[in-house]
């Protein structure tokens, strides 16, 4: 059997609510800037929307240098960007936009929910992009539900939902430019998963509910549990029902110079990028 990851340390998500939008964030933290590739992630919700409600607060705002990952566990999002892209995403869905070289785009909530309202509870993850790509062209792949395979776990306790990467000889339909692994994954109580093939690669575990046992120790839910680099499998087990967000990807060795919605490498990388922003090179 291939050496087991373990357990370094709990990073809680700390409030930090929108407006009226319940918003935890375990990414960055006080103790953890960044977990390479990694840089963010916001849980939104569980909430429900009251009827003709203002929906979520989203609206046109730019990127550059990174992907957003985002996961619709409830509710639904409309996503319009300045490279053409436009959708609406219903729960159990994802959309994994590039960024690349600068894309505005909005996330908003469709008329249909602001009127009659109802629950939501979205996952946000920024995932960066090494320097070679940050002037990649924008990109955005929209999926429901059933584009995304649904995968029983051997215990037949759990299902893998697959984004990107491999898992049980299966391919997720996205291609990550750097090849990221992704995937949420529900557990009902006593389920065991696995997941191979993660030397040297940094992984990314957030609870979003219930509580797990992995790498020596416990995690419950609205924490990241930051795994070693060292070991080359994570196993997994629901003490309790669980959602959870796993995957991992390759640590990039560069400067991570943030500001705002943009992500280089250098100071100078960010203020060409509000240059360009504000001359309306992004739309």
């Amino acid at each position: 059997m291939s050496p087991l990851k373990t357990l370094k340390r709990l990073h809680p998500a700390y409030r930090d609510d929108i407006a009226d939008l319940t918003t935890r964030r375990p990414l960055p933290g006080p103790a953890l800037p960044q977990l390479s590739p990694f840089l963010f992630l916001n849980h939104h919700g569980p909430q429900v929307y009251p009827p003709n409600n203002g929906g979520l607060p989203f609206g046109p705002h730019p990127h550059r240098g990174f992907e957003t990952v985002t996961f619709i566990l409830e509710g639904e999002l409309t996503h319009a960007d300045s490279a053409g892209h436009e959708s609406v995403i219903r729960a159990g869905g994802v959309q994994w936009m590039t960024a690349g070289r600068g894309v505005v785009h909005s996330e908003l909530s469709p008329a249909e929910f602001r009127r009659k309202g109802g629950p939501l509870e979205i996952l946000q993850l920024w995932v960066n992009l090494p320097a070679r790509l940050k002037f990649a062209a924008p990109g955005y792949t929209g999926l429901q539900r059933d584009a995304i395979p649904a995968l029983p776990t051997p215990d037949g306790r759990g299902t893998v939902n697959l984004i990107s990467g491999n898992w049980g000889g299966v391919s997720g339909p996205i291609t990550s430019l750097t090849n990221v692994f992704m995937s949420t994954v529900t557990l009902a109580a006593g389920g065991i998963v696995r997941f191979d093939g993660a030397a040297g690669r940094t992984v990314f575990l957030y609870v979003v509910r219930g509580a797990i046992a992995v790498g020596g120790g416990t995690a419950p839910a609205h924490q990241l549990a930051e795994l070693s680099l060292e070991g080359d499998a994570v196993e997994i087990t629901a003490q309790e029902d669980a959602v959870l967000l796993f995957g991992h990807g390759e640590p990039i060795a560069e400067p991570v110079v943030a500001h705002g919605p943009f992500v280089m490498n250098t100071r100078e990388e960010i203020i060409a990028a509000i240059r360009d922003y504000q001359a309306g090179l992004f739309e």
